[in-house]
C-alpha cells in the first residue's frame, strides 16, 4: 500500500473529501461537525442512522458518541461507487486516501455491516455488488491485491516488473487477498441465504484462488509469479530473482507480500495460512451446498487438511519463554520469524477471523508473547501501548492492533482499556489512523483510511451490544 506522511495526509483533506480539521482548544464545541455532510455522503442507510442514534441515546460518554458517528459510517459515506449495470450489482470501494480497491480492505470495510442488511435491501445490494466485483478482479488476475475501477487506467506501480495489465493498481501477491472475498460472500450468504452472487464467474474465481493457492505451495516448481519494484524501500520488493528466499515445499502456501503490503521475508507468512485453511473451507461449502460442484469442494477440503497439518508441524515452535507459539513466517527448512504485525492477518487477530478458537493453548501463549516487549513490533509510550509494524516503523502503533485486542479479550478491564486508549489516541480528528505516534497521537498516518474507521465503529457497537457497561 503507498504510504503516507502525516503531511501529505493533512493535504489530502484539501480535496473536501472530509471535513475539514480542526482543533479543541479553538473550538467552544467540543465535539464539532467533523462528518461528511448529508448531501455528499456517498451511501446513506437508515437502519445504519438509526444504530448511531440509539448508541448515542444511551452511552452516557459523548465523546465515544461522537467518534461513532464519525467512524462507524465512513465507509459508506466516503469510499463506495455504484457500478451496477442493468444484469448485475456492482460495487467499487476505494480504501479512503488511495483510489484504488483492495481486496482486503474492501471486505474489511464493508464487513461491519452484514449484520444490517435484514433491514436495508439497499445496503445488502451493495455488498452483493462487491462480492460480485471482487470476483470480476479475481477473475483478471488473482495474484493482483489492488484494482481500479477504469479497467484501461495503467497506474504509478504499473512499471513494476511483474505481469501488469490495466486495470490492476498494484501486483503484489498475498494469500489474504483471495481470503478475503470468500470470507465476505460466504457471511453474506448465511446472513441473507441469496445465492445470487454464487454464478459461474464466481466458481471460475474459486478455481483461480485454488490454482493459485496450489501453485504457491511450489511443490513441483516456483510458479509463474515473479515481482519487483525498482525502489529505495526493500520491504517494496521480492530478492533472489523476483521470488522471495526459497522455502522448503511442505505443503504451506508462500505468500509474497504480507497484509501490510511489505515483503515477507520467510515466504510461509502463518496467519494467512491460517487463514486460507478457513477460507478453502467455507468455498467448499458454498460448492458443495449451492452449486453442487463436489469435485472442486473437495479439492478444497483437501488443501485446507494440508495446509492446516503443515501449519501444526512447521509453523508451531518452542519459545523459550512462551513455550509453544506460531511463528509469524517459516520457510519450512527450520527458520522462522517471531514477530507479529498490525494489519489483519496477524496472529493477534486470528479468533476474529474464525481460524482459531480464542480459549485455544498454543494461540494464548503467543497473544502474551506479541502482547509483550518480546515481540520486535510492540511499541509502549506515554500515550498508549500496542502493536505497530515495519510498514510505518519504529514507535508507531496502529489502532487497527489495538481493536483486535479488544476484539480477541475475555478481560473486561482490557476491552475496557482498549476502547479508552483508542479515545484518547485519536489526534483532535474524531476519526481513527493507520498509526500514531506511541508518545504523541497527534503524530499519525493517514488521515483518512476508511477500514480503521468502520472496524473501530464494529467494537463499539458489539460491546454496546454484549456489554454495554464497559463504556461507561
Amino acid at each position: 500500500m503507498k504510504r503516507r506522511t502525516f503531511l501529505q495526509n493533512a493535504a489530502a483533506l484539501g480535496a473536501g473529501v472530509m471535513a475539514s480539521k480542526f482543533s479543541f482548544a479553538e473550538s467552544l464545541n467540543p465535539f464539532p461537525t467533523v462528518r461528511v455532510a448529508a448531501d455528499k455522503r456517498h451511501f446513506s442507510s437508515k437502519v445504519i442512522e438509526n444504530a448511531i442514534a440509539e448508541f448515542q441515546k444511551n452511552v452516557s460518554n459523548k465523546e465515544l458518541g461522537w467518534l461513532f458517528n464519525n467512524c462507524f459510517p465512513n465507509t459508506l459515506d466516503t469510499t463506495v461507487y455504484d457500478e451496477s449495470t442493468a444484469s448485475k450489482k456492482l460495487t467499487y470501494v476505494i480504501t479512503g486516501d488511495i483510489d484504488a480497491m483492495w481486496l482486503r480492505d474492501s471486505s474489511a470495510q464493508v464487513w461491519p455491516y452484514l449484520q444490517f442488511m435484514k433491514k436495508d435491501r439497499k445496503l445488502q445490494d451493495l455488498i452483493l455488488g462487491l462480492v460480485n466485483k471482487q470476483t470480476q478482479c479475481i477473475n483478471i488476475d488473482p495474484y493482483a491485491n489492488a484494482f481500479y475501477n477504469d479497467p484501461t487506467k495503467k497506474g504509478e506501480w504499473f512499471s513494476d516488473h511483474t505481469d501488469m495489465k490495466p486495470g490492476i493498481h498494484e501486483r503484489k501477491w498475498e494469500i489474504d487477498s483471495l481470503c478475503y472475498p470468500i470470507r465476505l460472500a460466504y457471511h453474506y450468504w448465511k446472513e441473507t441465504n441469496d445465492t445470487t452472487p454464487f454464478d459461474d464467474e464466481w466458481v471460475k474465481a474459486q478455481e483461480n484462488t485454488y490454482k493459485t493457492f496450489i501453485e504457491q505451495q511450489r511443490k513441483e516448481n516456483v510458479g509463474p509469479y515473479v515481482f519487483s519494484r525498482t525502489t529505495s524501500r526493500g520491504s517494496d520488493t521480492l530478492q533472489v530473482d523476483g521470488l522471495g528466499y526459497p522455502v522448503n515445499p511442505v505443503g504451506l502456501i508462500c505468500s509474497a507480500f504480507r497484509p501490510s503490503d511489505d515483503c515477507s521475508i520467510f515466504m510461509f507468512l502463518i496467519p494467512s495460512n491460517l487463514f486460507a485453511v478457513t477460507s478453502l473451507r467455507q468455498s467448499a461449502e458454498i460448492l458443495r451446498k449451492v452449486k453442487n460442484n463436489t469435485d472442486l469442494a473437495g479439492r478444497m477440503e483437501a488443501l485446507a487438511n494440508e495446509v492446516e497439518a503443515a501449519v501444526n508441524r512447521y509453523g508451531i515452535i518452542d519459545h523459550p519463554e512462551h513455550g509453544r507459539v506460531y511463528a509469524y513466517e517459516v520457510d519450512g527448512f527450520g527458520s522462522y520469524l517471531m514477530m507479529d504485525d498490525a494489519n489483519v492477518p496477524s496472529l493477534l487477530a486470528l479468533p476474529y477471523l474464525g481460524a482459531v478458537d480464542v480459549n485455544d493453548e498454543v494461540y494464548q501463549r503467543t497473544r502474551k508473547f506479541i502482547l509483550s516487549e518480546k515481540n520486535p513490533f510492540f511499541f509502549k509510550g506515554t500515550a498508549a501501548e500496542g502493536i505497530g509494524g515495519p510498514h510505518i516503523g519504529r514507535d508507531m502503533i496502529w489502532p487497527m492492533a489495538i481493536i483486535m485486542r479488544a476484539f480477541t479479550s475475555t478481560d473486561d478491564n482490557e476491552i475496557r482499556s482498549c476502547i479508552e486508549t483508542l479515545r484518547k489516541t485519536h489526534g483532535d480528528t474524531g476519526f481513527m489512523h493507520e498509526s500514531f505516534h506511541k508518545d504523541d497521537p497527534k503524530k499519525f498516518t493517514r488521515h483518512w483510511f476508511a477500514w480503521t474507521n468502520t472496524l473501530f465503529g464494529e467494537l463499539l457497537w458489539k460491546t454496546y451490544k454484549e456489554k454495554p457497561s464497559l463504556l461507561k
